[in-house]
């Protein structure tokens, strides 16, 4: 299984913190695209993904056990 984290306003649109998947052997990619069609509003967001707390690139492999952040931009003063 595989552990996807929704942190901030990604949380409030899919209406949950986190979710298991069953998809070990997935890139990155397919697993955005995914959450993409899962949560369509995904399309309109600009997403980073970060796999086992580094920050990940569209072709890495997800393995099961890894935990997947979905974190959308932050910015601070």
């Amino acid at each position: 299984m595989i552990r996807v984290l929704y942190f901030a306003g990604l949380r409030d649109l899919t209406g949950k913190s986190e979710e298991l998947i069953d998809r070990p052997g997935w890139t990155v990619r397919e697993l955005t695209d995914w959450v993409e069609a899962a949560y369509p509003e995904f399309k309109h967001k600009n997403v980073f993904v970060a796999v086992n707390e580094e920050y990940a690139r569209p072709d890495d492999v997800i393995q099961a056990g890894d935990t997947v952040a979905m974190i959308p931009p932050v910015s601070g003063g």
